[in-house]
């Protein structure tokens, strides 16, 4: 029997006329998305800095640039993926951290339209000013309290929903292009990181299982090229880090790390069941007995008269209510677990429509199976990057449930309440980064442009602590000129800011990135630099979570002033260097000209 299409009506819709003027529609859809990212960037991103993150991404890309290889010569506890798409970063015409972050905004908005396409079953070009405010909205908090940077999530959640969005217009329209580009955007998701290895099973599977797969002549060489497609970017990734003798370190390094399940996810209420009594979990509550009663009033169909339509659009808005309330309630804080919330109604959501529309909701199962793979992590085991395509996609598979009603609401009524959401969701966003930025100060105390150190940094603002830190590490490489330098453990943004070249194969030793070989391979690094020179070696003397605090940062520590480290390592390194201890503002090295 056929298998209806995984995002897809098993009974074709007829197509909506084209809108007249198609270029100039896409330009004003195109013209959104950048001015809402740059204004975004310019009133939000670029507010707030801290030396760790806000690099990682730019500091691997800096090393691919370079021609280094995965694995070989950089250890990567996750595929490098990231890292070759953001080597586009430095081709911006900007300064390369606002470039970047501008970027990631673009991603995240371009994500949420993907999605929000596929779960319409409507092309972007057909959107209204409503609908198409509402994704801005969805966008803004999908950002929610994020910082903009470069990040592997963010890179896997555009990749999955830009493969899924070309996939099924591929397929829906006979194209072939479009079907294995978006196999190869599918392919790319699993080597930004594994857990968007998910990203790829359901690429096969909505490919084997569409009736176009099924249809025509040559069907077996084009499921063939198609499968070659999704496989593409694994085997030139596979190809290129074995060329470059990294084929054995990739296996362990990409094994070596400590696994996520998702357990805080899928057991969000299971340890503690008094939390569906509390904010924001008690919503769950409220969505799950409202989606019961929905099933019983709309599974008989119009057997209940208006009675039954009433009470569907009353349970349908106390449904909206509970999602709108659930965002209300998660303040844009990752500790609420809002975002667990939101994905758990959108799991409710899916059978409840699934069973009033005789349908399966697949675009609803792709998001959830895209908030999974978003939760599979150390830090931010949730899946916060995805609240607002969760919220939106709650929201259409609720209005799909209800009887149709007459179209009552004028265009510009729809753009006003569209609007009203973009600028209260916009004041929120805002409203959160100024209060305290992702780990810097409240805004009116981000008064240094960093800028004024590196122009890469340019137009970029954070506390006075992290700008005299960042400041000191400029003086030091003047003072104490090498061709090989490395600042330990917590700032790779150095390389791509001073444009450095790190001698060591990890540019940030956490504990968790600590894979494979590495502590011999470091330690080994240090050797060769005893052998041939030409180095510089900066160790922190204090924990960076510090500048997040506008701690003081000394002007100058003794010699012997204890470093900083998280397992040993930096100071087996300072200790196996054998170059002239230096000091230089609040950093101790070793230095051999």
């Amino acid at each position: 029997m056929d298998v209806a299409s995984p995002a897809r009506a098993a009974a074709p819709e007829p197509a909506p006329a084209k809108p007249a003027r198609p270029l100039l529609r896409w330009g004003v859809h195109a013209g959104w998305v950048v001015l809402l990212a740059l204004a975004t960037e310019l009133r939000v991103g670029r507010f707030g800095f801290h030396p760790s993150d806000q690099g990682f991404i730019l500091a691997q890309a800096w090393r691919v640039l370079h021609g280094e290889v995965p694995h070989a010569d950089i250890i990567s506890a996750r595929p490098l993926g990231s890292a070759v798409l953001h080597v586009a970063d430095y081709a911006l015409p900007m300064p390369l951290f606002f470039g970047s972050s501008f970027l990631s905004m673009i991603e995240i908005i371009v994500a949420t339209i993907a999605f929000a396409t596929l779960v319409t079953r409507r092309r972007v070009l057909d959107w209204g000013p409503g609908m198409t405010a509402m994704v801005a909205a969805a966008s803004l908090i999908n950002l929610n309290a994020f910082p903009l940077m470069a990040w592997h999530t963010v890179d896997g959640i555009a990749l999955t929903a830009c493969g899924a969005w070309a996939l099924d217009a591929g397929l829906s329209g006979g194209r072939a292009l479009a079907r294995r580009g978006g196999l190869v955007l599918l392919g790319c998701a699993v080597f930004v990181k594994q857990s968007f290895a998910l990203a790829a099973v359901i690429g096969v599977v909505w490919l084997l299982l569409h009736p176009a797969t099924r249809a025509g002549t040559r069907r077996v060489v084009r499921v063939l090229l198609d499968l070659l497609a999704l496989g593409a970017p694994g085997l030139v990734y596979v190809a290129w880090v074995s060329l470059g003798g990294g084929f054995t370190e990739m296996v362990e390094q990409l094994t070596g790390g400590v696994p996520a399940y998702g357990q805080r996810l899928l057991g969000l209420w299971l340890e503690d069941p008094e939390v569906l009594t509390r904010a924001p979990v008690r919503e769950l509550g409220f969505f799950a007995a409202i989606a019961v009663v929905l099933l019983a009033v709309r599974l008989p169909g119009d057997r209940l008269g208006g009675a039954g339509r009433i009470a569907s659009w009353v349970l349908v808005l106390a449904g909206a209510a509970a999602i709108v309330w659930t965002v209300v309630d998660g303040r844009f804080t990752g500790s609420s677990r809002w975002a667990d919330v939101l994905w758990w109604i959108v799991a409710i959501s899916v059978p409840v429509n699934a069973a009033v529309t005789r349908k399966v909701p697949w675009a609803g199962l792709l998001v959830l199976a895209t908030g999974f793979m978003t939760s599979l992590s150390w830090g931010n085991d949730t899946p916060t990057l995805l609240t607002g395509t969760l919220a939106l996609t709650a929201l259409l598979l609720l209005s799909h449930v209800v009887p149709p009603r007459p179209r009552l609401a004028r265009r510009w009524v729809t753009a006003t309440a569209g609007l009203t959401a973009v600028a209260v969701c916009g004041w929120v966003v805002v409203a959160r980064h100024d209060q305290a930025a992702y780990l810097d100060l409240g805004h009116d105390r981000l008064t240094a442009d960093l800028g004024d150190v590196s122009p890469a940094m340019a137009g970029i603002r954070t506390n006075p602590s992290t700008h005299t830190f960042v400041r000191q590490i400029r003086d030091c490489l003047d003072r104490f000129p090498a061709a090989k330098t490395a600042i330990l453990p917590d700032s790779p943004f150095a390389y791509p800011a001073f444009g450095l070249r790190n001698p060591f194969p990890l540019e940030w030793p956490l504990p968790l990135e600590i894979v494979g070989d590495a502590p011999e391979r470091m330690l080994s690094t240090a050797d060769e630099l005893n052998r041939e020179g030409g180095y510089l070696v900066l160790f922190e003397t204090d924990s960076i979570r510090m500048l997040a605090t506008g701690g003081p940062v000394p002007e100058s520590v003794p010699v012997d002033t204890p470093v900083f480290d998280y397992l040993g390592l930096e100071k087996a390194i300072q200790a196996r260097l054998t170059g002239r201890a230096v000091t230089c503002g609040s950093f101790v090295g070793k230095y051999a000209p």
